[in-house]
């Protein structure tokens, strides 16, 4: 497939008089793409139910006629003043029951049934003037979902629809529920928490100590089914209107949803790649590491995202939103070093994007993202990624076409699992995202491609490794078919450690059939006490006793068993290892693996038949005879 490069752009900031000249040198640069309305439901319909399309008519026209394609996004991210005032209890109320008023963006509860409907208004508008439009070759959905913290939303409408969830979780004689059967699940007997009737079931927040965390996981499992419904209410609308295909633009690291149940009723998955930001605000990396990458990225978050959303999308995926340079909303935004944009988009590539679109053109003089760089100065200057686009435009049209095959080793990726371990960590700054990008950064420093996969799965053909690691809830399906995978498997640590309503099950976990393995206790680990293993490698966060199970890989210095063979090819990993414990564990298990110890900032990917190296430091590395200079990128067939 053809790899192509868009640009975010908003018509309505600019002057009309602008907009030819504008999209004559997106042409000129060699851009397909240009997103477009994501933001803009005040200037389509300026008072309810009165429409004002000519701009936007006009808009879609001028980009159409310079042979661009547009990217249709729906407003719903940001609806405006009248909107709110007709629904004020429309607003998202935050975990210490404060309502988060109106004044910048996301601004609604997606349980709002009432906003719900003036929603699918809007975009029942827009699908039916722009679906047959040639124009409008793809649509977006809302905007980053749960972007500001706005999934969890404890408003009165969130109340009164996660009890009606509740009961269709468990169904009783008419459409009351079994609340017998949810206090059985949930252990309400603990401190007389037995409820009479599902409407004394509240949120869970502003308790006077821990809420329980069956009530708490439940919670995030509504939350995220309300975004799946909000989101399929927009695409059924888009659907009876247009062929165009459909997408959403998610985030870096945000899991209190499931993107993959998102994903299912979209045709392609996007993401908002921002290295500097996130490497800064969410990597949850070393001061020192974020010292010696902080004007390239980390090594391998976007990589990770990048194989997630290919996941996500089905093997259709695009980045929707590429930092051009400094953002304005990270603790310190500093500026990408020369190369970078070139980098990050090539990476892109290599892990199978189908296009790149820089955010945004120019950069915007006023209101809240003044600080943000775009591809051009808010005086139309060309800023520096403009000259980095046209490089990747060129090589593009020199460069061989880029696919991606099935990759060695499979990551199994829960948003269910994240939930749980939101709810309960056991220890301060553990989390599920951060123990399954340990082992996928471990795989990365070893050369590895990887494929990411839903908890879904259940074919492994063809993968020398699949991965689990901490699926809190793993179905018993899964674990058959775990087990009878033809490569090798490692899972844990508290992989099936709780049943489908938090409660710890019996056997203990893992509970691996044919296994007598068990864990019997458990505990977190103190950042300044990592458990030496014999050998090399540590653990670090989180560490379980076991009894049982077959031969030791690896063990503690005091002897104790941490990853042990619980199957012919499934071994338990009963701790959560640093980075040399995990490739320790992968050389051993699989030495069939063609690994290669990267040098320090160095990344590669195979794709196809070529295989992309990408160099993250400030020094010009050696690799294969051949020099890849600093934030540069080399291309070497297989």
């Amino acid at each position: 497939m053809k790899r192509t490069l868009g640009v975010c752009y908003y018509p309505e900031h600019w002057p009309e008089e602008q907009w030819a000249e504008d999209a004559a040198r997106m042409a000129d640069l060699g851009l397909t793409w240009v997103r477009i309305g994501e933001f803009a439901w005040k200037r389509m319909e300026p008072v309810e139910g009165q429409y004002d399309w000519g701009w936007l008519d006009r808009a879609i026209e001028t980009l159409g006629a310079a042979g661009l394609q547009v990217v249709l996004g729906t407003p719903t991210a940001t609806p405006p003043a009248w909107v709110v005032a007709k629904h004020p209890d429309m607003l998202p109320v935050d975990v210490e029951g404060r309502v988060r008023g109106y004044g910048s963006r996301r601004h609604y509860c997606f349980s709002h049934q009432g906003y719900l409907e003036e929603c699918r208004r809007i975009v029942t508008q827009m699908a039916k003037r722009y679906g047959r439009n040639p124009a409008v070759a793809a649509w977006q959905t809302d905007n980053e979902y749960s972007c500001h913290d706005t999934v969890l939303s404890y408003s009165d409408a969130a109340r009164a629809g996660f009890r009606d969830w509740l009961r269709g979780q468990f169904p009783g004689a008419g459409n009351d529920g079994d609340i017998d059967a949810l206090n059985a699940a949930w252990g309400n007997v603990f401190w007389s928490m037995d409820y009479d009737d599902f409407d004394q079931i509240g949120l869970p927040n502003l308790t006077v100590t821990e809420v329980n965390p069956a009530h708490a996981h439940a919670f995030r499992r509504f939350s995220s089914d309300q975004v799946v419904a909000f989101n399929r209410a927009q695409v059924d609308i888009i659907r009876a209107h247009s062929e165009a295909p459909i997408a959403h633009n998610y985030m870096g690291r945000v899991t209190d949803f499931d993107h993959f149940a998102v994903g299912a009723d979209l045709d392609i998955a996007s993401w908002d790649s921002y290295p500097l930001g996130f490497l800064e605000d969410r990597s949850g990396a070393s001061e020192d590491h974020i010292r010696a990458y902080a004007r390239q990225g980390d090594p391998d978050f976007q990589a990770f995202h990048h194989d997630l959303y290919r996941a996500v999308g089905r093997g259709r995926w695009w980045v929707m939103e590429q930092q051009p340079g400094p953002v304005n909303w990270a603790p310190y935004n500093p500026s990408p070093l020369p190369g970078m944009v070139r980098l990050w988009t090539w990476e892109a590539f290599a892990h199978g994007a189908e296009a790149v679109c820089y955010f945004r053109w120019r950069q915007a003089p006023f209101a809240q993202e003044q600080m943000h760089a775009g591809l051009l100065r808010p005086d139309s200057a060309e800023a520096e990624a403009f000259g980095e686009a046209a490089e990747v435009m060129a090589e593009l049209a020199e460069a061989p076409e880029v696919s991606v095959s099935q990759a060695p080793v499979a990551l199994m990726f829960d948003y269910d699992a994240d939930a749980a371990w939101a709810v309960q960590p056991h220890g301060a700054g553990l989390s599920y995202f951060g123990l399954v990008f340990d082992w996928y950064r471990a795989c990365r420093k070893l050369g590895l491609s990887v494929d990411i996969l839903p908890a879904s799965a259940r074919d492994f053909e063809g993968y020398q490794l699949v991965l689990v690691p901490g699926m809190m809830h793993m179905p018993d399906d899964l674990k058959t078919a775990l087990h009878g995978a033809a490569g090798q498997v490692i899972v844990g640590p508290r992989s099936a450690a709780r049943d489908a309503h938090f409660c710890i099950p019996t056997p203990l976990p893992p509970a691996w059939p044919g296994s007598d393995l068990a864990v019997s206790r458990v505990q977190s680990i103190r950042p300044d006490m990592p458990v030496s293993l014999e050998g090399g490698g540590h653990v670090v966060g989180y560490l379980e006793q076991i009894e049982g199970g077959g031969d030791v890989l690896l063990h503690s210095a005091d002897g104790a068993p941490v990853a042990v063979r619980c199957g012919p090819r499934v071994t338990y990993m009963a701790g959560w290892g640093d980075d040399s414990a995990h490739m320790r564990l992968i050389e051993a298990l699989v030495p069939d693996l063609e690994v290669a110890h990267m040098p320090e900032g160095v990344r590669r990917r195979a794709a196809g038949d070529v295989m992309f190296w990408f160099n993250y430091t400030t020094q010009d590395i050696e690799i294969e005879g051949e020099t890849l200079p600093s934030s540069g990128v080399l291309r070497h067939p297989l």
